[in-house]
């Protein structure tokens, strides 16, 4: 049998795009209930409009968002797009209704007090409007999707400063299932959020452990990016945009893949978590019999009570961090410098290297060194 092809879908912002066109088809009298849009790659959407409907506030149309087999948290939640004329010929304008966010902080692509629509939806609604009377000038649009407040609490609106709700997003309009180009840039603006909020040396996390630890160690919350498995990725988008340092700070076995040179962590891809601290475990003279153990080991919290018990612990994972500090920055041919600090589960500092040290030093971290 050959493999399943995945359905497509399509975005928040084509959803919104496919309501302005609607609603503007039915002022005119025309058929609204399926409209075609172009997306901004040449993709060609057909898009059902479940309803339109004239409201005080203008010409309400409601679109079901699809998103095929890709895993989108908006899937099935309804798109609110009212349409109304201005007196006046100036651009179109967007306002956030029920469910959308405000963006709070600078570093996005669009300025704090407007509402987190993004710049391809925007293009692609004002594209919709000159589809049907041939220009998008006079009109205000505002977007509801009222589930978005809840939804918000599910993605890193919060972080990025993006209060209220979710966010209308879309580059081209068209929803590629199961992407993971989209998830990776999805995490990059909050590099950009730091960097406005005046932070030069950054704390990358890959998750709540990390985040959790550099809080309590009194590191800045508005300094955190949050890398999921992409720490290469994350530590490349750094690079590009010229950060001074960043400090990798997490739970070790995520981490000690990076001094095996893992730059994607996900344990489906690369786990040498267990061969890695063998290795560098009999490097500093474990024995033979405990070098087993390790790799025998369901967790690296079991490998690290092998370690402590013959006395190797705090020199081995010294060593893991420095190499991992070092690896990370051959990985950028090095452009940043990179500090790592390894942990366990409860938060015990188990190494860091020297850059991660200054960095932690730098900012007032009350973790003792």
């Amino acid at each position: 049998m050959g493999e399943k092809v995945l359905r497509g879908g399509y975005t928040t912002g084509a959803c919104a795009a496919a309501g302005v066109k609607a609603a503007l088809l039915y002022a005119q009298g025309r058929p609204w209930q399926v409209v075609t849009l172009m997306a901004l790659d040449g993709t060609m959407l057909t898009i059902p409009v479940r309803a339109v409907c004239r409201t005080q506030q203008g010409l309400q149309a409601e679109v079901i968002k699809e998103s095929g087999d890709d895993p989108d948290i908006t899937n099935g939640v309804s798109v609110f797009t009212t349409v109304c004329r201005r007196e006046d010929e100036e651009p179109m304008r967007f306002a956030a209704g029920e469910g959308i966010g405000t963006v709070t902080k600078p570093g996005l692509s669009v300025p704090v007090g407007e509402p987190s629509i993004n710049p391809g939806p925007r293009r692609l609604m004002r594209r919709a409007a000159e589809d049907v009377l041939g220009t998008s000038a006079g009109l205000s649009v505002t977007i509801a999707i009222p589930a978005g407040r809840e939804l918000a609490r599910k993605t890193l609106n919060p972080v990025l400063g993006i209060e209220g709700g979710i966010s209308v997003i879309g580059t081209t309009g068209v929803l590629r299932p199961m992407s993971e180009e989209g998830f990776k840039n999805s995490l990059v603006p909050q590099i950009d959020v730091a960097l406005a909020a005046g932070y030069q040396d950054l704390v990358f996390v890959p998750g709540k452990i990390g985040e959790r630890l550099a809080l309590s160690w009194g590191l800045p919350r508005e300094a955190i990016v949050e890398t999921s498995n992409f720490i290469g990725f994350l530590l490349e988008a750094a690079a590009d945009r010229h950060v001074s340092r960043v400090l990798l700070l997490g739970h070790i076995g995520k981490l000690v893949k990076v001094a095996a040179g893992i730059f994607y962590t996900h344990n489906r891809i690369a786990d040498a978590r267990l061969e890695t601290m063998a290795a560098y475990g009999a490097a500093a003279g474990l024995e033979t019999q405990d070098v087993q153990r390790v790799l025998a080991s369901n967790t690296t919290e079991d490998a690290l009570a092998v370690l402590r018990e013959a006395g190797l612990l705090p020199g081995v994972c010294h060593t893991l961090a420095e190499r991992a500090g070092e690896r990370a920055e051959r990985y950028l041919f090095g452009r940043m410098q990179v500090g790592v600090a390894m942990m366990t589960m409860q938060g015990e500092l188990l190494g860091m290297n020297e850059t991660a040290e200054a960095i932690g030093r730098d900012y007032g971290w009350n973790q003792k060194v």
